[in-house]
């Protein structure tokens, strides 16, 4: 006969409950620290060689500008009707990328928000590439995608580099680089101290590249320099961690400048006296607001820093694919429009997933059709 089970008693049952608990919050403590990246002792000796970082801290050279006062009331307000006003009326169906077996003279394909396949002077240029559903280090929490990815990344085709702006969750993702990491055989460009996330990731040391603003480095033909933009970094509690920057990237006949995310800034002056004149501006547009100034372009910032920097076409990005501020789902696209009518600015408009052959007639036609909701 075969011996009783014993009962489990309530406090085993209780006991296993908290076992159980434990085990899921080390788990998904572990979970976030890896996607945060390097250590601060990491972050601390790659700022120490930046003439622009001190103890450990980067910033901008400009100082910022007075910012609206807000009420509690007023910004709760806001927060909530956040889901209302930053989300598309309607499903959005991105384009199906379609990739020459060899890369253009000068093309682009915007991939959604700040991620951009750039292809210039038969190199490829896979720029701030997130492949995440979510821009955050926490499962299920944080920015989800309004559409999904036009492509897996196993659809692209092999990029000679993946180049980097900052280290914010939107723009630098842990799983999309240990992807590329492992499948492709890119050199990763980056700022300093952006470097420390991909070494923490696996990125073999031979790959990894890192230049401060006004650094320069080359990837076969490219010429890649690293420029002042207006922004900040941090992937945890502590802010400025590592550099944000801009790039002008230069092959022997076109020249692309790479925004990344910027508020407006004297140095876009500098850089187009510099550097420019540029056949393409990838800038951003969205995620602006009168809270945070210094910070995001708005459209008609962008349109005036396309101009200082002696730009030809300007591909807008940044927009309509996370909710990362409080205007309208396709405000940033329609007030972009007006502004680049209003300068004589020509803008590429593609799809998210569109390729667009600078070679060819531009259409600016707006791919958003339905009304904010």
């Amino acid at each position: 006969m075969p011996s009783p089970t014993p009962r489990r008693t309530l406090p085993s049952a209780l006991g296993a409950a908290a076992g159980a608990t434990a085990l899921g919050a080390t788990a998904l403590a572990l979970h976030v620290r890896s996607q945060m990246g390097a250590s601060r002792r990491a972050l601390h000796a790659a700022a120490a060689t930046s003439p622009h970082a001190r103890d450990g801290i980067f910033s901008n050279t400009e100082s910022g500008r007075p910012r609206e006062r807000t009420s509690i009331r007023t910004a709760t307000r806001m927060i909530l009707r956040r889901n209302e006003n930053g989300v598309p009326h309607e499903p959005v169906q991105p384009a199906t990328p379609h990739f020459p077996p060899r890369a253009a003279p000068l093309a682009v394909t915007w991939l959604g928000h700040a991620c951009v396949l750039l292809e210039i002077d038969g190199r490829r240029v896979l720029v701030d590439p997130v492949w995440s559903e979510r821009t955050s280090p926490v499962p299920l929490l944080g920015p989800r995608r309004l559409y999904p990815m036009p492509a897996p990344l196993s659809a692209l085709p092999q990029v000679d580099l993946v180049l980097l702006t900052h280290d914010h969750y939107d723009h630098l993702d842990r799983r999309t680089v240990r992807a590329l990491a492992r499948d492709s055989s890119a050199t990763f460009v980056a700022p300093v101290g952006v470097g420390e996330h991909l070494r923490a990731w696996g990125v073999p040391e031979q790959r990894v590249v890192t230049r401060d603003w006004g650094g320069r480095t080359e990837v076969g033909e490219l010429a890649l320099t690293c420029l002042e933009a207006r922004h900040f970094s941090g992937r945890g509690l502590r802010r400025n961690t590592s550099q944000w920057a801009a790039w002008a990237v230069a092959g022997p006949q076109h020249r692309v400048y790479v925004g990344g995310d910027t508020g407006p800034t004297a140095a876009f002056a500098r850089s187009g006296a510099a550097h420019g004149p540029f056949d393409l501006t990838v800038l951003p547009i969205g995620a602006y607001s009168d809270l945070w100034p210094d910070i995001h372009l708005d459209p008609e910032q962008a349109v005036s820093g396309h101009r200082d920097l002696r730009g030809d076409v300007l591909l807008p990005i940044h927009w309509a694919t996370f909710n990362l501020g409080f205007h309208g789902w396709s405000e940033p696209g329609e007030r972009l429009r007006r502004a680049a009518d209003a300068a004589g600015v020509r803008l590429a408009l593609p799809r998210p997933g569109e390729r667009v052959d600078l070679a060819a007639p531009l259409h600016s036609a707006p791919w958003w059709s339905t009304p904010e909701r």
